[in-house]
């Protein structure tokens, strides 16, 4: 019998974390700090839409019957920041790194937060949500960008699904704590304005420590082979052109559809419950918004609990054919809040759980599509052309939605997105054949240039 051959002292197998293959240059570390950041970034931005109908009533006194309109206003005029710089973020992050744009808008959105409280008008807190936006603009498409950087091509699907674990967790944390800490500090004997600006204060400091750990823990290196070398407004170019194949063109279509639904559980169904909870059940607005926490939360969990089962299954589906299902689902579960007419009633929960899991196909669908088929070296620039739909998607529901909102019903917001997402979804349906996997490029993350 031969003897077993000596044992390698150099395992050249890629590491894997949780399941998944990681692309070349990465290590276990810099995946845990991806997944850390995607927690934080969602938190932060599902923060601020929960609590604004606390800050109308509290801070400028605005009557319920109001604040429909007023948070689609505040909503536009973020998201008008966001369409600004969406597509600059992008080419910015193939031009320097993914990590610095990411660790900036954290900071910014930091100093938002810090500034939101004191607003004594709705002019001075449109400015300050401004500044918020300004940040939030670096952190909504860096994480989608880093997750596709970080996973093997393979394995994107199950990392997206695993982002969106991060993702339920991260609103979780905003709408069971972090919105209910003015309540908190309220019970404490504080004022509701001074609880209010003391809450807000302790989410920026966890941000900016947050940041802090980020800073030294995301990979410093860069994907794009061409981007230091390339001005902005052609990286820019080229991730609108990106758009002429048909699997960017859905995936863009996608995120116009996803990111949307995102604003339909952040602003209009916290604003839906609360004010039910307000004028229906007398509640006070601290624990309105408390309560409105409980049926996002909801949401949230059955996105949390759908995330990695719908990433494995958009691993084992074409790409094309994953965002497609995930589409007819987001159409379907928010077309089904038009049946409700008290929304803390029991028929609440199984729609607001159609809705979490709707929500989570989407974003865990559409990711991998464009990783698969956007050119790798201008892949930042193609996810803030994907971000920018996105913003797209906020803008239309939260101008239109807060409108109908107001005048017609509730409901009416959540029935507009359903409508786009069906729609989007007969598009897929007609261009799925035409869609064909781009090859991967031979660069990797280990052989990029390194500058912090």
């Amino acid at each position: 019998m031969e003897p077993a051959p000596p044992a390698d002292d150099h395992d050249t197998r890629p590491p894997r974390y949780g399941g998944l293959v990681l692309a070349e240059g990465i290590t276990r570390a810099h995946m845990a700090a991806c997944f850390l950041a995607s927690l934080a970034v969602v938190a932060t931005l599902t923060f601020v839409p929960a609590i604004t109908p606390h800050l109308l009533t509290e801070l400028l006194g605005y009557a319920d019957d109001d604040r429909g309109s007023v948070v689609g206003w505040l909503n536009v005029a973020a998201e008008a920041v966001l369409l600004a710089t969406m597509t600059v973020y992008g080419a910015v992050a193939d031009r320097r790194g993914r990590r610095p744009v990411l660790v900036a808008g954290f900071v910014v959105c930091a100093v938002g937060l810090v500034l939101m409280p004191f607003a004594g008008s709705f002019g001075v807190l449109l400015a300050f949500r401004i500044v918020f936006a300004l940040g939030a603009a670096g952190l909504t498409g860096m994480i989608g960008i880093i997750v596709a950087d970080y996973a093997a091509p393979a394995f994107r699907g199950r990392a997206g699904g695993l982002n969106g674990v991060m993702n339920g967790l991260g609103a979780l944390c905003s709408v069971l704590l972090l919105v209910r800490l003015p309540s908190i500090l309220e019970h404490t004997g504080l004022s509701p304005v001074a609880a209010t600006r003391v809450a807000f204060a302790l989410v920026a400091g966890l941000i900016l420590a947050l940041a802090a750990v980020l800073h030294r823990r995301l990979s410093p290196r860069r994907v794009s082979r061409v981007g230091r070398h390339v001005p902005l407004t052609v990286l820019i170019r080229e991730g609108v052109k990106a758009g002429r194949d048909p699997g960017v063109a859905l995936a863009y279509a996608a995120a116009f559809v996803s990111r949307a639904d995102l604003a339909i559980v952040g602003s209009f169904l916290a604003l839906w419950v609360s004010d039910h909870a307000e004028q229906a059940r007398g509640m006070s607005s601290a624990d309105a918004v408390a309560r409105a926490g409980l049926v996002v939360a909801i949401a949230q969990t059955a996105a949390l609990i759908g995330a990695p089962v719908f990433g494995r299954v958009s691993d084992r589906l074409r790409r094309q054919d994953a965002v497609i299902l995930a589409l007819g689902m987001s159409g379907t579960a928010y077309l089904s809040a038009l049946s409700i007419h008290d929304p803390l009633g029991p028929g609440m929960i199984p729609v607001a759980i159609a809705i979490g899991l709707g929500e989570v196909a989407g974003i865990t669908a559409s990711g991998p599509l464009l990783a698969q088929q956007a050119p790798r070296d201008v892949r930042g620039s193609a996810y803030g052309v994907f971000a920018f739909c996105g913003s797209s998607g906020i803008l239309v529901v939260s101008l239109a939605g807060g409108y109908l909102y107001d005048h017609w019903r509730p409901a009416a917001p959540f029935a507009l997105v359903g409508s786009f997402g069906l729609a989007a979804c007969v598009f897929g349906v007609l261009v799925r054949r035409r869609v064909v996997p781009r090859e991967e490029t031979t660069v990797d993350v280990a052989q990029a240039p390194d500058h912090t």
